[in-house]
């Protein structure tokens, strides 16, 4: 089993650009797997893409995968890290599934885990630090996005918090919760 790493942190805190960082110091090959979709029509999100795309080394290997991860990661190799980012837009793929359906799916991705080769380091936002939204898609989003931070949190090591400018080891900080139920 390879190294299991989740940075997560809010919207524009610097997580992506840590987790790249560890991504080179793990002086692996490193492929990159990019969970959001392309939309032409949105000439911003296109742009976020691209920002992201050129920070990237040359070297790595892209993946564009919006839903197979654990597919993915199943099929990873020892000499690799694999940087998923993000989980958030990979939940955001999955919204329209009903939630048995959706917990099917946490559950295969929960149960590869143990089982993938290479190191793989997580990029999750955390969106519940703000008022419950008031639409019904918003909370669903949500809560199965923290559900699932928190259950990676309880296997991941080490996991950072990155936010002010500063990556926070919270594995040597904090204190493990109980898992939830």
């Amino acid at each position: 089993m390879g190294k299991i790493i989740l940075v997560t942190g809010a919207a524009r805190s610097g997580k992506s650009e840590w987790a790249e960082d560890l991504a080179i110091k793990s002086e692996k090959n490193v492929v990159y797997i990019a969970t959001a979709t392309q939309n032409p029509d949105d000439l911003e999100w296109q742009e976020r893409i691209q920002k992201h795309q050129q920070r990237r080394p040359q070297d790595w290997i892209t993946l564009a995968v919006p839903v197979e991860l654990t597919a993915a990661l199943a099929q990873s190799q020892p000499h690799t890290c694999l940087l998923v980012d993000s989980l958030g837009t990979w939940v955001a793929n999955f919204l329209e599934e009903e939630d048995l359906v959706w917990e099917n799916i946490v559950g295969e991705f929960l149960a590869i885990l143990p089982l993938v080769a290479a190191d793989v380091i997580f990029v999750g936002e955390e969106t519940g630090w703000g008022v419950v939204p008031a639409y019904p898609l918003g909370r669903k989003f949500r809560d199965r996005l923290g559900a699932l931070v928190r259950q990676l949190g309880t296997i991941c090591e080490p996991v950072y918090l990155v936010t002010g400018g500063h990556a926070l080891n919270l594995s040597l900080l904090g204190v493990a919760l109980p898992v939830a139920k």
